[in-house]
């Protein structure tokens, strides 16, 4: 007796449907999918049968960078200008007043639309300052441990803020490390000092020994990069492959030859580079009146020298970026046309952003094998590229081998 049979499951490009076997959590076999003579006999030996119906079967989809704790909450803000410094005062106005309860609700009606979309992990920054001191991160712990069921959700303990400046948010990062925060992140370009910022949170990753996850070089000008004194505290830490960095956007607006160098340091380096498309072309480039940049890094070329490169929402419905749905696979999208990419295979390597290359940092194997967990979802598509380029619907999620969501197909009535 097996727990769970998938029926007629696309897990590879092509034609070829398979059978997923699960018992106890795990993927116990795949085969070619049963015949018709044979079907009632497999039936008989599961507990759940699901028919996937030829539709795509992959291991879902990982959001490497969002913030659930200030997600949800435009009604408090006032946007004029749209730029980043007026998000920042505007989200810090916001956050007095946060509670533990106001987060959490929030939070989690966010992490409900991640897994309907098909999200089985998430990265989540959660701000430790005076501002909100440890009410927030108390919140997210208690939605990551609701939603255990369906998504795996890593908090980092982030100075948005500054860090240099202010002891209190130092206390207020060790204590949330000291609570079982995941990793620890910082934000230099807000700091009086970046230099020293960068070598805190590395102090603190290596005292609690933790990934570091930075929001660095969110701006159009080329000069006065972190990505060199972030790599030299990696490579000194020996952090090799612990590594990320968000938004990183100056290195749309570097010359090539600069670009290739920022690259070849990273790649050296083993930091993961994510992409946060509908924040960084909403708040930048606001300054041009003409030609208005795109202000994304374009990935494709840093993939293609080794660097692992992922895609992630960033905020939902908040001053930083005012819509929202936690559709990694609508992120994908809105990249692939906003970087201009046409080929089956350039669209295959942005499906990759958003499962293999994004489950790295959570030590994860985004592959549907034998003995993997039975962690996966089903796309209303017939393949990886036709998922992106439709933007498809998740149609039901599984993890450990149980359901976590379902989404029904819609159908269309003819009179």
């Amino acid at each position: 007796m097996i727990d769970l049979l998938v029926k007629n499951a696309k897990i590879e490009e092509g034609d070829t449907l398979v059978d997923i076997r699960v018992k106890e959590g795990k993927i116990l076999a795949i085969d070619t999918a049963s015949k018709e003579a044979s079907t009632k006999d497999s039936e008989e030996k599961a507990s759940f049968i699901y028919n996937a119906a030829g539709q795509w079967v992959c291991p879902g989809f990982y959001e490497s960078h969002i913030h659930l704790d200030k997600a949800c909450i435009l009604d408090r803000c006032n946007i004029e200008k749209g730029t980043l410094d007026e998000a920042i005062k505007e989200t810090g106005k916001a956050k007095k007043n946060f509670t533990e309860e106001d987060v959490f609700k929030r939070a989690s009606r966010v992490v409900e639309m991640a897994i309907k979309k098909g999200t089985v992990g998430l990265r989540t920054f959660v701000e430790t300052d005076p501002k909100t001191e440890l009410r927030s991160f108390d919140a997210i712990k208690k939605v990551a441990k609701k939603y255990a069921f369906a998504i795996d959700i890593q908090i980092c303990a982030f100075a948005q803020e500054g860090l240099t400046q202010d002891k209190e948010t130092y206390q207020l990062l060790r204590q949330a490390l000291d609570h079982g925060a995941d990793l620890v992140g910082g934000c230099p370009y807000k700091d009086e000092h970046p230099e020293r910022h960068i070598e805190m949170v590395f102090d603190f990753a290596e005292q609690f020994d933790v990934p570091v996850d930075f929001h660095v070089d969110f701006d159009l000008n080329p000069s006065h990069s972190s990505i060199p004194k972030i790599v030299e505290e990696t490579s000194k830490r020996n952090y090799q492959g612990k590594v990320s960095i968000g938004h990183v956007t100056k290195l749309a607006a570097m010359p090539k030859e600069q670009r290739l160098h920022m690259a070849k340091l990273l790649k050296d380096a083993d930091i993961t580079l994510t992409v946060l498309p509908a924040t960084d072309i909403f708040l930048n480039g606001r300054e041009h009146k003409t030609l208005v940049p795109r202000g994304m890094v374009d990935a494709k070329e840093l993939a293609r020298l080794g660097i692992n490169t992922t895609l992630s929402s960033n905020n939902i419905l908040n001053a930083f970026t005012p819509y929202g749905d936690a559709s990694l696979v609508r992120m994908a999208n809105m990249y692939a046309n906003i970087a201009q990419l046409s080929k089956d295979s350039d669209i295959a390597e942005v499906y990759k952003m958003i499962t293999k290359n994004a489950a790295k940092p959570f030590s994860r194997q985004s592959e549907i094998k034998i003995g993997n967990p039975a962690d996966f979802v089903v796309m209303e598509a017939e393949s990886s590229i036709e998922a992106i380029r439709t933007v498809a619907q998740a149609l039901a999620g599984f993890k450990n081998g149980k359901q976590t969501f379902s989404n029904e197909k819609a159908l269309i009535f003819f009179t």
